[in-house]
Formats: C-alpha cells, structure tokens, sequence
C-alpha cells in the first residue's frame, strides 16, 4: 500500500505541470490584459507607459517564456505578486483558503451524511412512496440552478422572515461577543451558503448510492448471506453496503472540483471571502498571477481527492489491498 501510494504522488508531479500548462496557455489566450484593464478608464495614459507596465508584469515576453519564469518560481512555491495591489499571491490565498475549504468540507460531509442512507433505503425498499419522493427530490436537485436557487432561499429566509443572514461569514458587532456567541454567528452565516452547496450533490449522491446497491443486492452471496440466516440488517450493512461504497468513494473523489468552481457562484453571491471570490474578481482583473495561484491550489487538491479515493477503494475493498 505504502509503495502504491507514494508511485501515485509522483505520477501526481507531470500531470500537475500538464495543467499548469495548459491553464497558463488558456488565460492568456483570453481576450484583454491587465494593461488593459488597468489603463482602459485612464485616457492620459501614454502608450510608453503602458509598455512599461507591460515590461514591469513580464508581458513583453513570449508566452513560453513566461510559462518558464513563472514554473522555476512555483518550484520554490513563489507565485508572484498580484498585479491588482502588489501583494504576494501566496498570502492572499492563505487567507482565503482556510473559508473555502472549511465550507466545501462541511458540504462534503453534509453530502455524505444524508445521500448515503438515502440511496441505501431507497434501493432496500425499491419503488416504496420513499423511494419515489426521493426520485423527485433528485430530478429538482439536477434541474434546480445554483445561483437562482440561493437568489430565491436569500430572498425567503433572508428577507421576508428574517431568519438568517445572507451575506459575509459574520455579523459586524462580534467584538462583542463571547468565543462561543462567535461560533454560533459564524454557523448561522454558513447555513444557506453549505446548504446551498450540498443540494444538488445530495441529489446526485443518493441516486449513485441507490443504483450501486440495488446492483450489489441481486448478487449471489447477499441471497447467500440471506441463505445463512443473517438479520436483514447485518445484511444490508455489513455485506452489501460495503460494496456498493466503491464507485460511490470514486465519485466522491472526482466531484472535489466541482465543489471547489461551486465555490465561485456561492461566495461571489453571498460575499464570501473565500477562494472562489478572489478567483472572480481576479479573472475580471485579468490578474495573472493570482488566477494561476489558484489554479494550482485548486488541481492541487483533486488531485489529493483523487488519491484519498483510491486509498479509500483499498480500505473498503480487500481485494484491492491483495
């Protein structure tokens, strides 16, 4: 297991540089620059200036050796700075991710802690009014958009009840609040913005756990098990939902980038100083190196969902460890 995993980290080192490649290509490829958008609303600027901004930013250089400047920094882990205010893009991103991971592992587990169960009594008890009810809840949850669906709860439960907030991550008067008050501020304010984020992996994840485990209970050694005389419920438990966890855990793992470019829509709507707000206002800013920054982060981290997936596939299934 110990030699799989550490081939699996080296394997992650080129495909990272792949997608650094590619990312550092495509935003450049995108129309407009930073000179641009910073010198667009200045109509005094002379065409000097803006080479020497050019220059300044290292624009004046072909895209290739760009990439190069910009790869022996990564290596050290150096991003830059941020051509929107001079800071360095590694400290605007440490104080953005911490937000962002934290709400996206709440959804995470809030996915988890509902589909799962879900799908499993939706498969045992196939075609029940249960079973139906949750068809539909899926169908609204695929159909449902994410920004009108978190315009419209905004709008209900943030304006016309008045029940919780719907901006920020905590509300202006916490200097005087107690460490716990604070605690139960910073939850209310992730209600809408966790739920929000988990709905339609809800729906999604139920209906790949209902499938998975209507498959693994017509297999022969559950009637086996039946055969034997187990409880129904050491059945379901210890014998089927064991096997149909596995390409559950796959999809577990292959949905980390979606949650993280969910986080684009949800934090730019409700003000969330997360990653997927400075990742917005960097790309409108054409801001290169912050954008890049994030880009890493971001395949940095499926690619380690990607891993835990696979030593996920190993614990659940001993076959795999064999």
């Amino acid at each position: 297991m110990l030699n799989y995993i550490i081939k699996r980290i080296f394997l992650m080192i080129p495909l990272l540089i792949g997608i650094t490649l590619v990312s550092f290509i495509v935003i450049h490829l995108a129309p407009g620059d930073p000179v641009e958008i910073e010198t667009e609303m200045s109509m005094k600027t002379s065409q000097q200036a803006r080479e020497n901004l050019k220059k300044l930013y290292g624009l004046d250089k072909p895209v290739h050796e760009q990439y190069i400047d910009w790869l022996k920094r990564f290596v050290t882990l150096d991003f830059g700075r941020s051509f929107s205010d001079g800071k360095l893009v590694i400290d605007k991103i440490k104080e953005r991710i911490p937000i962002t991971l934290t709400i996206n592992l709440l959804s995470m587990l809030l996915i988890i802690s509902i589909a799962i169960p879900i799908g499993v009594i939706s498969a045992v008890k196939q075609y029940s009014l249960f079973d139906r009810l949750t068809t539909i809840f899926v169908f609204l949850g695929f159909s449902t958009p994410t920004f009108w669906l978190a315009l419209l709860l905004m709008l209900f439960f943030g304006v016309y009840l008045g029940l919780l907030p719907i901006s920020g991550i905590q509300s202006l008067d916490t200097s005087h609040m107690t460490f716990f008050e604070r605690i139960l501020d910073w939850l209310h304010h992730l209600i809408l913005p966790v739920g929000i984020s988990a709905f339609g992996g809800i729906a999604g994840f139920s209906r790949y756990s209902r499938s998975s485990m209507l498959e693994v209970i017509r297999q022969d050694f559950i009637r086996t098990a039946r055969a034997k005389g187990l409880s129904e419920r050491d059945v379901i438990i210890k014998h089927a939902l064991r096997n149909a966890l596995l390409p559950v855990v796959t999809i577990l793992g292959l949905s980390v980038p979606g949650l993280i470019g969910g986080s684009v829509i949800f934090e730019t709507i409700f003000s969330i100083p997360g990653m997927g707000q400075l990742f917005y206002a960097s790309a409108m800013a054409r801001d290169y190196p912050t954008i890049m920054g994030i880009l890493v982060i971001g395949a940095t981290l499926t690619l380690i969902g990607n891993l835990i997936a696979d030593v996920t596939y190993a614990l659940v299934d001993p076959r795999i460890r064999a």
